[in-house]
């Protein structure tokens, strides 16, 4: 049972700029994969014989890129640690409900483990480690944006819908998050084992034609809110496709646009990390959906005639809040 609860921008907001924070340790750990340079300091959590704090890390700028790199996501993700301290700080001053504040527990304990996953890869020398590192890194982020969402004012806002059931759509937001999941974890054996690519293929276009059907069915509800993640999940879906395509370009080359494959070209790394990011993004976004999905369910009854066309009336679709 949800206990009552009231808007908390500050709240809100935090739990944002924590979702947004962690995107530049996700970038920082994609671009650093992609180059290769997860071995760049054989110790943790020192950096060579300075701490982490000490270390003259600007200097390898330029100069040393993959030191740099791995340098720049531990920082990174020393300060995504202090900010979901300071979420669950604030979740448990302004927040309600315990499950809430169980959430944000859950982060903190999340980006703890990831930061350990994180050094026993390094310690251990160990590349498996490194794709568990980076799985992990998508469930951490997924769970940070929906603690934007269930913070947001459109969670509260979800507690008036009116409209149709969403027992579908239940099972096609889930379905999505598996079959997104499954590829994420198969575009990480390419990055770290270098095998998987035809199956990452095969899953690719199998999970987009599944947000494509996921996204046609929602159009059919009353639900604004559900609308709206449903066809952003298809906009970036579609641009980590073409990126994908861009990765196979640089990565293999392509005669007739003049694309020559050079290993480890600023190019190949560029692509090959903006298609790791967005991989997540993607995930993240099914995830969200999936969320609101059964939220807006929590509170719909089940004898209600499913996606009725003419429940879209103009309040319905005025209606959706926050993200």
């Amino acid at each position: 049972m949800m206990s009552a609860s009231r808007y908390q921008p500050w709240l809100h907001r935090l739990a944002l700029s924590t979702a947004c924070v962690a995107m530049v340790t996700v970038v920082f750990g994609a671009l650093t994969t992609s180059k290769n340079a997860g071995m760049a300091f054989e110790n943790w959590p020192n950096s060579d014989e300075y701490t982490m704090v000490t270390y003259p890390w600007l200097r390898d700028f330029g100069r040393n890129w993959n030191k740099f790199l791995e340098h720049g996501h531990r920082l990174a993700g020393m300060l995504i640690g202090m900010w979901s301290i300071a979420l669950v700080m604030v979740t448990f001053r302004l927040e309600s409900r315990r499950w809430v504040r169980g959430l944000s527990i859950a982060i903190l304990l999340g980006v703890i483990c990831q930061g350990i996953l994180g050094g026993y890869r390094v310690l251990l020398d160990e590349r498996g480690l490194a794709m568990l590192h980076g799985a992990f890194a998508a469930l951490v982020f997924s769970l940070m944006a929906t603690m934007a969402v269930v913070t947001s004012q459109g969670w509260l806002n979800a507690a008036e819908s009116k409209g149709a059931g969403v027992g579908l759509l239940k099972a096609l937001a889930m379905a999505t998050v598996g079959l997104l999941a499954v590829q994420y974890l198969l575009g990480g054996f390419i990055r770290h084992r270098g095998t998987g690519l035809h199956e990452h293929l095969g899953m690719g276009i199998v999970a987009y034609m599944m947000v494509w059907v996921n996204a046609i069915v929602v159009q059919r509800c009353s639900q604004v809110w559900l609308r709206r993640s449903a066809w952003t999940l298809v906009a970036l879906t579609t641009a980590q496709v073409l990126l994908g395509v861009g990765a196979w370009f640089f990565k293999y080359g392509f005669a007739p646009l003049g694309i020559v494959a050079v290993a480890e070209s600023v190019q190949q790394l560029l692509m090959r990390t903006v298609h790791t990011v967005f991989g997540i993004l993607v995930f993240m976004t099914a995830v969200v959906h999936a969320v609101r999905v059964v939220r807006v369910g929590h509170f719909l009854h089940s004898d209600e005639v499913p996606f009725s066309l003419t429940d879209r009336t103009p309040d319905a679709l005025t209606a959706g809040g926050a993200s």
